[in-house]
């Protein structure tokens, strides 16, 4: 709270402090909404710099967490409903070409599944409403509570309980439409693994 206090008396130094307190929960956010690195990356840049432009319009009562997410949250609804059509893999490199992943590489088959789920579960969430999505990040990458969120994306507690609860069913009904076929692309004379 002091560095906020300071913070909003003009002190640079406190400022600083208060984004590297900050940063990866923002960039998290963000990352999760943009889908992107470098989007998330710019995201969060302008997520700051927004706070500190608006320093003095944040009501000390309210968690500074809360205030700072809902800034990116919004920032990131923002920057999705301007690129809703353009669509993109995260698969790809900068030229273009899909990334094959060494085969011969040390990597335990349960690493590899569990990242392919958390990638799975990230290209899920891009299919989302950008608020629905939102909500979903706050809740259960930042454990923020729905009294939270509903104050960060300016909603009442029933809608964001109705959007937690559209969104889960949602991306439910999407993680089983795709497991037939992930089971389906494997060789039937082939290892379980691949």
């Amino acid at each position: 709270m002091a560095w906020i206090i300071r913070a909003q008396q003009g002190d640079d130094d406190a400022f600083t402090c208060l984004v590297e307190a900050y940063q990866k929960p923002v960039y998290n956010l963000c990352y999760r909404m943009l889908g992107e690195p470098e989007a998330a990356e710019d995201a969060a840049q302008d997520t700051f710099l927004k706070a500190y432009q608006n320093l003095a319009r944040y009501d000390r009562e309210r968690s500074f967490a809360t205030w700072l997410l809902s800034i990116a949250a919004h920032h990131c609804i923002d920057k999705l409903r301007r690129r809703r059509f353009v669509s993109f893999s995260i698969d790809e490199d900068e030229e273009g070409q899909a990334e094959i992943p060494d085969r011969f590489a040390p990597d335990p088959e349960t690493e590899t599944a569990k990242r392919q789920e958390r990638e799975r579960l990230h290209d899920l969430l891009q299919s989302l409403d950008p608020v629905d999505r939102a909500a979903i990040v706050m809740r259960y990458w930042h454990d923020a509570s729905e009294v939270e969120i509903a104050q960060a994306l300016k909603l009442t507690v029933p809608a964001v309980k109705s959007r937690l609860h559209r969104a889960r069913r949602a991306l439910a009904g999407l993680w089983e439409e795709e497991t037939p076929r992930l089971r389906a692309e494997r060789k039937p004379y082939g290892s379980p693994a691949f």
